[in-house]
């Protein structure tokens, strides 16, 4: 493990530079396809863009936050002292692959990392269960570490507090340098955008890539034929799915009738009543066109098709 920079009374600007520099723990997971908030998509825009504007919103503040009360909770909870590290970290071999740690654990060979975690996702964390793109983290940590273990450690708001103890896995070790090491050689160093995973975050990367297209000209996809034929398949079979499903809900629909609620064994239904307000954008656009303009707001966007020829 080798210290690459003290955090102490570093600028978050600095900070955000110095995460440019190499792969870090919260990377890690999404670079793995294990992360469903992110993936290697936007990890690679993040490390190769000159954009410093770090995304937030009201839990990452209340992580950060928290983020000492978690640690006290621990040393409560589990008799063990830990203290900041205040550096960020990178490998010997792979300089690259960088941490920035929460807590070392002190005397014993291990790290601690705080987390946040909503009431909605309490049931992730049940029965001494961690979200696998957390473990992935912590096992990366360790890549950079030489730890033998690091301790995760949780405070579920409102409902409860766990923590657990992960073992170093070699295997997840090797398994993350290699893959590590292909991400940012291979796409990072070379400007090559990685492979789309199908995600909703991948969808909006995409979008935020290539907000409009600049050429007018016909671009020939020349090894796509066959994957063009699978979307025709999956569209014609989630056509049927849908039917299906939409069958089904008609059935029981006609079977409820009046009533709002019904049960069967496992399942309990709910035909609510819904009312909703919206503003009639025809009419107000014939009868006050100046308003109407006043707040109309123009979005662009790009309206992606596949028509068979």
């Amino acid at each position: 493990m080798k210290k690459l920079v003290s955090t102490l009374g570093m600028s978050h600007e600095d900070w955000l530079k110095y995460r440019k520099m190499g792969i870090g723990g919260s990377d890690a997971g999404a670079i793995c396809g294990l992360n469903p908030y992110s993936s290697a998509i936007q990890v690679y825009q993040d490390k190769t863009s000159e954009d410093l504007n770090e995304f937030d919103n009201e839990a990452m503040r209340q992580g950060r936050d928290l983020e000492q009360y978690v640690a006290e909770r621990f040393m409560e909870e589990t008799g063990l002292k830990v203290r900041k590290a205040n550096a960020i970290y990178c490998h010997e071999e792979y300089p690259y692959i960088m941490a920035n740690i929460d807590r070392t654990v002190l005397g014993k060979n291990a790290g601690l990392e705080c987390k946040t975690v909503s009431a909605y996702n309490a049931d992730k964390w049940k029965d001494g269960q961690v979200p696998m793109h957390y473990q992935i983290q912590c096992h990366h940590y360790m890549l950079v570490t030489g730890a033998k273990a690091w301790y995760i450690a949780a405070v579920i708001l409102g409902v409860r507090f766990v923590y657990q103890k992960i073992e170093r896995d070699e295997e997840i070790i090797n398994y993350l340098i290699q893959i590590e090491a292909e991400f940012w050689k291979e796409h990072v160093m070379k400007g090559i955008m990685p492979a789309p995973d199908g995600s909703k975050v991948c969808d909006e990367i995409l979008s935020k890539y290539y907000p409009k297209a600049l050429r007018t000209d016909t671009l020939q996809l020349t090894a796509y034929k066959e994957k063009l034929q699978r979307r025709t398949e999956i569209v014609e079979i989630i056509e049927r799915m849908e039917k299906e499903k939409s069958q089904i809900e008609q059935e029981i629909k006609a079977e409820m009738g009046d009533f709002e609620m019904a049960e069967c064994e496992d399942y309990r239904i709910s035909w609510t009543n819904v009312t909703s307000s919206r503003i009639d954008t025809k009419r107000l656009k014939e009868e006050e066109l100046e308003l109407y303009k006043k707040y109309l707001n123009e979005n662009y966007s790009r309206r992606f098709q596949i028509k068979v020829a």
